[in-house]
């Protein structure tokens, strides 16, 4: 076991010439920011185990959760490898490679019956080594990693008494599963960068982006060839790739992950399985509906992004949803003639609706067990779907009201208005939250709370181009479909999500060309994420250890 631990720092001691190039890049004038050392998340950990091995075990699972940074989990900052997570890396590898080494053995069958490592088993392991070694980093090996590797595979033939082949092949898997070049997305670029320190991608690199910001895996068959054939360096050949990525099925569960962390879809099933709901005051409540819930946003995203190929608007005001049979009771709709199970498209009063806004499971989240929540909601709102973070102010510790059953939650948050600790804050997030007044804390459409009507006028304050008053959920959603600030908000949240950092002052000419490309193209979802693939923090980086033209 010290010996397979050690491994973990010999891909560090090795020179890539993966990342070698002879021509002298033409380089966009923008500048690319920062480009961290981004290593796998679980979801990627285990679609590579998957790609390389056809491996279901989901090894991954088990490790530490990441932690989170501006609500997403794969945020280079924030995935830190902890002495846990190091011990559960080397445990994963050597379960992996002694459920695979026999079948890798197969494969080479001049090493199953070989005495040593010396002729026709040392010419086919060391082929083996470049070529597996070539799919677990991402890219080809030099000639002295395949000798370092090869010297790996050596070592372990001799682990036993006498002589193992697969022994070799277990160390060097184990090993290979717990270096560097595969934990992490390492990046050198071309090395021939400008005057300013910025160079290209590497092709294989390049490869790496497309497929982990589409698929959340290693590249493909077809991205390797173009990565081969440096097909992927032009504007035109990188767009090209990114709409082929997009219309495969891997795809969308990419788009699911994003908006699971975006909007917090997660915590669904999660965070409010943990919290429930009052069942004397909504009998309705069961268990089973969070999941369902859940689906049924992910469900709703998935189709108006990929089928119809929709626009941001038709994400806020779509007068539709998705419900299968136990859904569509919940809501009080006719059942779908489909399998129960299936969820299938319904369409709904567009004065009561307004797209993934007004789903029962965001409504839910976003609200307490016993009433409705305008302050959580309206917070939700700035801070996911306007990128604005009201600061509390200090010291103060919020204490909601006690349910008062002859008022209007409305009404019990009048004091908001008057104590000058609460209302520097909440005239941001009230305002906005009690639009959603008509949706309980299930979040199912109510005409009266305590026997009294429902007043769900708001409005939006601080944003440049929404100030003024609303008229209930779907007026707000309306008014968010328009704003320009919201377009901006979605794009930095697909920015970060795609990058793995925040974005920097650097990074706004990239910004700038990805939001004018989703303005032409009329604000469709697929045509941002193709645009994310154009930019110069998308293509480029600065040279290792230089920031703006100067050594760290």
């Amino acid at each position: 076991m010290t010996k397979s631990l050690s491994i973990t720092l010999l891909s560090l001691l090795v020179a890539s010439s993966a990342c070698d190039g002879d021509d002298k890049p033409t380089l966009s004038s923008g500048d690319p920011g920062p480009s961290p050392l981004r290593r796998l998340t679980r979801v990627e950990y285990n679609n590579a185990i998957f790609q390389l091995f056809g491996d279901t075990t989901r090894p991954a699972d088990a490790f530490v959760p990441e932690e989170t940074a501006l609500g997403y989990d794969n945020q280079a900052a924030a995935l830190v490898v902890s002495p846990l997570l190091a011990e559960q890396f080397l445990d994963a590898a050597e379960k992996i490679a002694g459920r695979h080494g026999p079948a890798v053995l197969e494969g080479l069958g001049e090493c199953k019956d070989a005495a040593s490592i010396t002729g026709e088993c040392g010419a086919a392991a060391k082929e083996w080594v470049r070529s597996f070694g070539r799919d677990v980093f991402r890219r080809p090996l030099s000639d002295e990693e395949v000798d370092e590797w090869f010297m790996v595979f050596s070592d372990g033939t001799a682990m036993d008494d006498g002589f193992s082949a697969l022994g070799g092949v277990t160390l060097a898997i184990s090993g290979m599963l717990q270096s560097p070049h595969f934990l992490y997305r390492v990046e050198f670029g071309r090395g021939s960068p400008d005057a300013d320190g910025i160079d290209e991608l590497s092709p294989y690199e390049m490869a790496s982006r497309l497929s982990f910001l589409f698929w959340n895996s290693p590249p493909d068959r077809i991205l390797m060839d173009a990565a081969d054939a440096d097909q992927l360096r032009t504007p035109e050949q990188l767009a090209a790739q990114a709409r082929r990525l997009l219309r495969a099925p891997r795809a969308r569960e990419v788009v699911r992950n994003f908006h699971r962390q975006w909007l917090g879809l997660q915590k669904i099933t999660t965070v409010l399985a943990g919290i429930g709901k009052d069942v004397d005051l909504y009998p309705d409540y069961q268990p089973s509906l969070l999941p369902l819930w859940q689906k049924e946003a992910e469900v709703f995203f998935e189709s108006a992004i990929f089928d119809a190929d929709a626009s941001l608007d038709t994400l806020f005001t779509a007068p539709f949803t998705m419900v299968n049979k136990q859904l569509a009771e919940f809501y009080g709709l006719p059942a779908p003639s489909a399998d129960a199970d299936e969820f299938v498209k319904v369409e709904l009063d567009p004065k009561r609706y307004s797209g993934f806004l007004t789903q029962a499971g965001l409504l839910a989240l976003y609200a307490k067990p016993n009433r409705s929540s305008p302050v959580h909601r309206g917070k939700f709102v700035r801070e996911r779907l306007l990128c604005q973070v009201p600061p509390p102010p200090p010291d103060v510790v919020p204490e909601p009201p006690e349910v008062d059953i002859t008022k209007t939650t409305r009404e019990q948050l009048e004091q908001h208005k008057v104590d000058p600790q609460c209302s520097g804050c909440h005239q941001l997030l009230d305002p906005v939250g009690l639009g959603f007044e008509h949706f309980d804390a299930l979040g199912r459409w109510r005409d009266r709370e305590n026997g009294l009507e429902i007043d769900a006028s708001g409005e939006v304050l601080g944003v440049a181009d929404i100030v003024g008053p609303f008229e209930g959920a779907s007026e707000l959603g309306a008014l968010l479909a328009d704003s320009q600030q919201v377009r901006d908000c979605v794009t930095t949240q697909w920015f970060r999500f795609a990058h793995g950092r925040a974005e920097t002052d650097a990074d706004d000419e990239s910004l700038a060309q990805v939001r004018e490309a989703f303005a032409s193209s009329g604000y469709r979802i697929q045509e941002l994420l193709t645009a994310l693939t154009q930019t110069a923090a998308f293509r480029y980086r600065r040279a290792p250890g230089v920031w703006k033209g100067e050594e760290q």
